[in-house]
């Protein structure tokens, strides 16, 4: 069974940020697919449809790992 989760990403700028988050994010075992709404030098939206499992924080880490920063609400 498929589930949406949503984060909030600050620090993206551009279209190669949002390239370098949705591979990251990609490559997260159970992911099926990864959607940014970019807002330059704001908060952007990813949005992931995937697997149950998959953990708020698995996913953070995989943003972070691709070098930006998550945040709450």
């Amino acid at each position: 069974m498929s589930s949406t989760q949503s984060l909030l990403i600050e620090g993206m700028t551009c279209s190669h940020c949002v390239n370098s988050v949705t591979t990251a994010v990609s490559a997260v075992p159970g992911v099926e697919s990864v959607e940014i709404d970019l807002v330059p030098d704001g908060r952007s939206t990813l949005t992931v449809i995937g697997d149950d499992a998959l953990s708020e924080e698995t996913l953070a880490n995989a943003v972070v790992g691709a070098g930006y920063t998550t945040v709450s609400g």
